[in-house]
């Protein structure tokens, strides 16, 4: 035979997810309810921040370079990409001037009550200039106040510290040391400096110009000067760069701050500075050569002029007026040669940066040198040959006139470099001006919500299945079975007992004596259905018991077995039994109260020797139902329970009646309902639903045992219809009332 396929496993996990959904969707309410409650909690979170603006601009990178020098110069001398720049535009150096420029090292803030302050203050919706009516507290902002500093320098060892600046009277303030959380106005002691706004004010290294300043008198703001550094740091983490499509040299420059203007000044001298050190290191070899050139004019100035001078004395000391036509020649070449050379030797520093020893152009260079040298030297022999005033002459000719072409050389290169200066523009550009946002972009207070909602909404799932772990009592029948108990019925949880229940303690304490019971004031109710099925479940029950005696107890307090006693009483007797009910909970009993009957003389009487049955047996609103209540409450419950005198009195009511119901204490709480069980034909254990743990009842069943009482089955008790509580099965209860053909 083949083996049949094992399907109990995935029937677990499905009834197990079932129970999961069916709990979640029992506490609905409380998870709406936290939800809600986060939602709100995220949106005040969200309205209290501060809004944040975003400002972007662009900027253009060329890939070469537009200044004066070749493109193959400063070409070679960059080599940048958009990394380098991006870097650049970070720098320090760039940085900093914005720091200096705008003096962002200032920073100021308003003072606001704790927790709440700063929301009460986003609520403020006045025009411009407008201050909110303090709500509570001297000191703090509650909306419109503005506070603009011109200029704030402090002494070096205030740097970093924070500081306190009070509005006073009209248009004064005066800066106090330490912060607003720690600033009290009676021992603030002397300020450090006081003034007027619009006016500086100094005193003792402190520096203030107050630009404007809107608040009540007494307001404090928070300021501070900032190291350098550190405003430097908090610009670059505010500041995002992002290049463009690859290739097109573009990059997007953006910055957020509460501030829209500011953002956008900021921005703007970012870019400013940036273009301009880009026209500076574009343009500095420019500015070197020039250096260079006006620093050595001078002396070839010196020099032309001590040629010329040593020219004119020797053609004066030898009466040579001219050379001859040869010495002409050989003159013209060899000034030739040497201003080729001189022009060579300018293109040293060029060259040497430029070019590696081993390049090309570089031995070429060094190739055109050695060449003209070689050829000077030989012109020198043919000089030699010439007679000596000849040679004298052309010598000093010939200084003098590369004295007088280096010179105007060197006049000319400077007016061209002067002029490639001023019209030096760099390869970066501004193409957009910094804009900012039409709107703040922080905090996105829907997005918030919206997370505050979810985060509610899983805190009140987390909480629901935590609070359930923690709840161990029984809500299916199955569970009691499984331990060996019969469920007799299952009982519905009654509003309208509830409400009974509610109000009949004090009715009662009134003197109103009447009954509560609501099989009498509600017989429609679904719980008076379900003990009506219980009545007959117990005739069948009790047909083998030893005597018409039933026990009702339960583990533990407060799961309804003085509601059922009585109203099963009720119910017995409306089925034409006769009935005797007796509270044997002579410690607490309540039985009185439901019955609507005065407690007097009960069932301690008659223990005690001091009534009979007769004297303390009262009739209720049914006919045929009888009830003893328990009485003055004695010393010793136990003993007078275990004497001759209660087995005497069941006995009696046994012949004199069809079923005596007797109400007795929680098991587990005292040892009465073991002493009572063993005179009990028939015992019934009531448990409630999600009270009573499964461990609870099975040492309620087991502390029976051990005094040798049966268990005969279990009322379940209160069930609420819930999701999660599936399975009952044929414990199901249904609402099937009924009215008159009048209503």
């Amino acid at each position: 035979m083949s083996e049949q396929p094992n399907t109990t496993a995935p029937e677990d996990q499905q009834v197990d997810l079932l129970a999961l959904l069916g709990l979640l969707w029992d506490s609905r309410y409380w998870i709406i309810a936290i939800a809600a409650l986060g939602a709100g909690i995220a949106a005040m979170n969200a309205r209290s921040q501060t809004p944040i603006y975003s400002a972007n601009a662009l900027i253009q990178v060329e890939p070469g370079n537009s200044g004066v020098l070749s493109v193959q110069d400063i070409g070679s001398l960059r080599g940048s990409g958009a990394a380098a720049e991006i870097a650049l535009i970070e720098s320090r150096f760039v940085l900093g001037q914005v720091v200096d420029e705008l003096s962002l090292n200032v920073f100021s803030a308003k003072h606001y009550y704790p927790y709440i302050g700063k929301f009460m203050a986003s609520r403020f919706s006045g025009p411009a200039g407008t201050l909110a009516d303090p709500l509570y507290g001297e000191g703090y902002a509650w909306g419109g106040e503005q506070l603009e500093l011109a200029r704030f320098n402090v002494p070096p060892q205030a740097v970093g510290g924070a500081l306190t600046l009070q509005a006073q009277s009209a248009n004064t303030w005066a800066l106090y040391p330490g912060s607003p959380d720690n600033f009290d106005s009676g021992t603030a002691g002397a300020p450090l400096l006081t003034g007027t706004v619009g006016e500086l004010a100094e005193n003792n290294g402190f520096s203030t110009l107050v630009q404007t300043l809107v608040a009540h008198p007494g307001t404090l703001f928070q300021v501070q000067s900032q190291r350098r550094h550190n405003a430097i740091l908090g610009l670059q983490g505010r500041l995002k760069i992002a290049p463009g499509r690859e290739g097109s040299g573009m990059l997007r420059l953006f910055l957020e701050h509460p501030s829209p203007a500011v953002a956008e000044s900021i921005l703007n001298a970012v870019a400013a500075l940036y273009v301009k050190q880009n026209i500076e290191r574009s343009s500095a070899p420019i500015v070197q050569s020039l250096n260079f050139l006006r620093d050595t004019l001078p002396g070839v100035r010196e020099d032309l002029e001590a040629a010329e001078k040593r020219l004119n004395n020797y053609q004066i000391r030898n009466g040579i007026i001219d050379i001859s036509a040869e010495a002409g020649v050989v003159f013209s070449e060899s000034v030739r040669l040497q201003q080729q050379l001189t022009e060579l030797k300018f293109q040293r520093r060029d060259i040497q940066g430029r070019f590696q020893p081993d390049h090309p152009a570089y031995q070429d260079w060094l190739f055109r040198i050695a060449e003209t040298e070689a050829r000077q030297q030989e012109l020198e022999k043919e000089i030699a040959r010439l007679p000596q005033t000849q040679q004298e002459l052309i010598r000093l000719r010939r200084n003098v006139a590369l004295g007088n072409d280096i010179y105007l050389q060197m006049l000319s290169k400077i007016q061209q470099l002067d002029i490639a200066k001023a019209g030096a523009v760099g390869n970066t550009r501004v193409i957009d001006q910094a804009v900012s946002s039409s709107g703040p972009i922080k905090p996105r207070k829907s997005m918030i919500t919206l997370i505050g909602l979810v985060a509610g909404i899983i805190a009140g799932c987390l909480l629901t299945l935590v609070r359930a772990a923690f709840n161990r009592g029984v809500e299916n029948p199955e569970v009691i079975e499984k331990m060996g108990l019969p469920v007799y019925s299952g009982v519905p949880f009654s509003t309208a007992q509830q409400k009974l229940t509610s109000k009949r303690r004090k009715k009662f304490d009134h003197g109103d004596e009447k009954s509560q019971l609501l099989a009498l004031i509600n017989p429609a109710d679904p719980a008076v259905e379900a003990l009506r099925s219980l009545r007959t479940s117990l005739h069948f029950a009790m047909l083998g018991a030893s005597n018409n005696v039933l026990m009702i107890t339960g583990p533990s307090t407060n799961v309804g077995k003085t509601f059922l006693s009585t109203n099963l009483a009720v119910v017995m007797a409306q089925s034409g039994q006769k009935v005797l009910l007796i509270d044997a909970d002579l410690r607490r009993g309540t039985s009185h109260i439901t019955m609507g009957v005065p407690n007097g003389k009960g069932l301690s009487a008659v223990l005690l020797g001091n009534a009979t049955i007769e004297q303390v047996v009262r009739n209720t609103g049914a006919n045929t139902l009888d009830f003893i209540s328990r009485g003055s409450a004695p010393v010793s419950p136990s003993e007078l329970l275990m004497g001759k005198g209660f087995a005497d009195l069941l006995e009696q009511a046994s012949t004199q009646y069809d079923l005596v119901i007797i109400d007795t204490p929680p098991i587990l709480a005292v040892t009465d309902a073991s002493i009572v069980g063993k005179y009990a034909g028939t015992t019934m254990l009531v448990t409630r639903f999600g009270l009573n743990p499964a461990k609870e009842i099975e040492l309620a069943r087991k502390r029976f045992e051990l005094n040798g009482v049966t268990i005969k089955g279990v009322v379940f008790n209160a069930i609420v219809k819930k999701a999660s509580a599936y399975g009952y099965g044929s414990y199901r209860y249904y609402n099937y009332n009924y009215t008159s053909e009048k209503n």
